[in-house]
């Protein structure tokens, strides 16, 4: 047994179909400003207010990715939580995120290999209830026992 597991880590043996986790953030200005200087993704759609007015969203939008993150907070910090090693993940996007969202991230158990320690989720993210990306993940879930 490990005994030094992070507290709210989640291991396979513990995980069953139909859980569920989630977080609600607001996505702000400082998010999409500090999200471009981490990727280096500088679009202006999601920088210049005068440019994007003028795109098919008529106003700056979130990095697609940004939102996407949240996903991934989802998954390292609740289910499974600390220790989870990402193998995949598909995703797509519906709707634009715009400053000010607050977007509800959400990921749900749907099939597991507790051989391998394998959990693949539902993963979707929300604005007013309305989806705006939806997708999958696999990712390796943190074990009890030594392997």
């Amino acid at each position: 047994m490990l005994d030094n597991l992070p507290r709210g880590t989640i291991c396979i043996e513990d995980i069953e179909i139909g859980m569920m986790r989630s977080l609600t953030k607001v996505v702000t200005d400082r998010d999409i400003e500090l999200f471009a200087e981490v990727s280096t993704d500088r679009n202006p759609v999601h920088l210049d207010d005068d440019y994007a007015q003028d795109t098919i969203f008529e106003g700056r939008i979130a990095h697609g990715m940004l939102t996407a993150g949240l996903v991934s907070a989802v998954i390292g910090e609740q289910l499974p939580g600390h220790g989870t090693v990402y193998l995949g993940q598909s995703l797509k996007f519906l709707a634009p995120v715009r400053p000010g969202d607050l977007v509800t991230a959400e990921v749900e158990v749907m099939e597991m290999d507790h051989g391998k320690r394998r959990v693949k989720m539902d993963t979707r993210c929300l604005v007013k209830g309305k989806k705006v990306l939806i997708g999958e993940a696999t990712v390796l879930a943190p074990s009890k026992r030594f392997d």
